[in-house]
């Protein structure tokens, strides 16, 4: 091994497992599997051809669906946010993909395209309630029946987003439910509500598409719930390597600012990987790390490429292996630590860390 040996296992059996389970979730639906943002940090090159199986892919924009076309994969795949500007059009013919159409302006770019050799397949996004993408419901009709009648487009779907689909038995998710039941009714075309959370916690949102991302990577989109009660498994492994062992006597700081003091005499373990990384520099004290399997408390503040645990009395020597997060400890309890969020840390993991797929 050359370099520092910060890396991200990916397990591919997993990805396997996580899109199965969610299939038995929703059984009669099929999977959008969204691989956005670098497949939520997993390296979308890696990712989708584990999951082959999905129906599928979803992407935030046209660079990202390349990369999937570029992966091997013929399913379909979906701009979610659609195109950025008219051009884009002809980029995303080209690579056959689908579009979320959620602004008028889209839609009067699909009306003045002249691309007879595609038609898109087109999702109508209707706002019932995020208030972010999306046609209010006063002018949802007219859009659709507008791009019905397009030259340029193909199909029709129908789709929403749910803001609060993690909060289960939310008043907010079942009116948006009802809002998107109402304002839809007697419209022919498929309808995709669903997200992770909506999957788990929201049957009535499953329609004919449900829209993983997070849960296909196996971490719980829930704050009270973990990924392990879901029967999702975890797919990334966030590692390093001891790159120093240390004696520290009582009273002695660790690291900028000294903000640990030893309250005994103690071994200390560097390791190499810190924020430069994608590791949180505000993960808390005491936040564990998996050192040969034995958790070990965070002490001193996390640096660029270096971050300190107490070793107490782990048998541990320079090039033992440190868990970050993922095998036998979950992303979601670091995220807490740090007061953040699983996304967050998934998809700050950066370039310099090596991913390796088994």
């Amino acid at each position: 091994m050359v370099g520092r040996a910060a890396s991200a296992v990916v397990r591919v059996a997993a990805l396997a497992h996580n899109l199965e389970r969610i299939r038995a979730v929703a059984p009669q639906s099929r999977v959008l599997a969204v691989v956005k943002a670098n497949a939520y940090g997993h390296g979308i090159e890696g990712v989708v051809p584990a999951l082959r199986g999905a129906d599928a892919f979803a992407v935030a924009c046209i660079d990202e669906a390349i990369r999937v076309r570029d992966a091997g994969i013929e399913s379909p795949v979906i701009l979610l946010e659609g195109v950025f500007d008219a051009a884009e059009l002809v980029l995303a013919a080209r690579y056959r993909c689908e579009l979320v159409v959620h602004s008028a302006w889209q839609v009067d770019a699909l009306a003045a395209s002249r691309n007879p050799a595609y038609r898109f397949p087109v999702w109508l996004k209707i706002d019932t309630g995020m208030n972010r993408l999306g046609f209010p419901l006063r002018e949802a009709r007219a859009a659709w029946e507008r791009l019905c009648g397009l030259d340029a487009v193909g199909v029709v779907r129908l789709m929403t987003h749910l803001a609060s689909a993690d909060e289960p038995g939310s008043a907010a998710t079942g009116a948006q439910l009802e809002r998107f039941t109402l304002a839809t009714e007697g419209w022919p075309g498929e309808r995709s509500i669903a997200n992770s959370a909506g999957v788990f916690a929201w049957p009535d949102s499953h329609g004919d598409w449900v829209r993983p991302g997070l849960a296909l990577y196996g971490v719980s989109p829930f704050a009270d719930r973990d990924a392990a009660g879901l029967g999702l498994q975890p797919v990334m492994t966030l590692q390093g390597r001891l790159i120093a062992v240390r004696e520290v006597r009582a009273g002695e700081s660790v690291g900028y600012g000294g903000a640990w003091t030893a309250p005994g005499d103690c071994r200390v373990g560097i390791i190499g990987i810190g924020y430069g990384d994608g590791y949180p520099r505000q993960a808390a004290p005491g936040t564990p790390v998996l050192v040969n399997g034995v958790r070990c408390p965070l002490v001193g503040r996390v640096s660029m490429d270096m971050l300190a645990v107490e070793l107490g009395g782990v048998d541990a020597a320079l090039g033992d292996t440190a868990v970050l997060w993922g095998d036998g400890l979950p992303v979601e309890e670091i995220a807490r630590s740090a007061g953040t969020i699983p996304w967050t840390l998934l998809c700050g993991v950066t370039d310099r860390v090596r991913h390796e797929y088994v």
